[in-house]
């Protein structure tokens, strides 16, 4: 699949570039997309709830009420899960949500999601730029020129500069990442996904080995 390439002005530069068909053009699975995008999920939880259990409960440990008689429930001290503010029973414990996902099946799930764009024609592919002063309105400015303004999109590089993460930060529906940490998330939770040339590569070579 033959992509045309286009500058930061919006305008086609004449090239065109040949998307890897074993990576842009396989049969998708979309249960291994699902897989991988709710692995991608669980890691982000932090998982840091807590509620304390009966021993944790500073509370007097004398026997508030007789064995027997009252006509409610036996119970010991103030720190029983029976009374108002006393532990809770099984409750949540900090733990992670992580799971172990094979790396082929993270591979498998990446060349799954960009078939998908790829088919869709939701891919852009513009040449290599930089923004060596951040400024967000020259960013801006190149969005509204490859016709995506107020689009939800990835925009990938190879290498990303600090000046243009910074003029890329204040925009809410970009996502600017570098092609060795794009994931599954990145590509499927955008509506287009625009990649410089070089990134194109970068992700052909780290994909074809999978």
């Amino acid at each position: 699949m033959k992509v045309k390439v286009l500058n930061k002005e919006g305008k086609e530069t004449g090239r065109e570039l040949e998307l890897a068909a074993d990576i842009f053009g396989i049969e998708p699975n979309d249960h291994v997309v699902w897989l991988a995008v709710r692995q991608y999920q669980a890691a982000q939880r932090q998982g840091t709830h807590k509620t304390k259990e009966r021993w944790e409960i500073s509370r007097s440990t004398k026997k508030a009420f007789r064995q027997k008689g009252t006509g409610g429930a036996r119970r010991g001290d103030m720190k029983s899960p029976l009374v108002r503010g006393g532990g809770r029973t099984f409750g949540p414990q900090p733990h992670s949500y992580d799971f172990k996902l094979n790396k082929k099946v993270k591979a498998l799930a990446r060349k799954s999601a960009l078939t998908y764009k790829a088919k869709d024609n939701n891919i852009i592919v513009v040449e290599d730029f930089n923004i060596e002063t951040p400024k967000t309105k020259e960013f801006a400015g190149i969005l509204s020129n490859l016709n995506l303004n107020g689009v939800k999109s990835t925009i990938v590089f190879n290498e990303v500069s600090n000046g243009l993460n910074k003029s890329a930060k204040n925009i809410p529906t970009v996502n600017l990442v570098q092609a060795t940490s794009l994931n599954i998330f990145d590509i499927m939770n955008a509506k287009k996904l625009v990649l410089s040339e070089n990134a194109v590569k970068a992700i052909t070579t780290s994909l074809s080995n999978n």
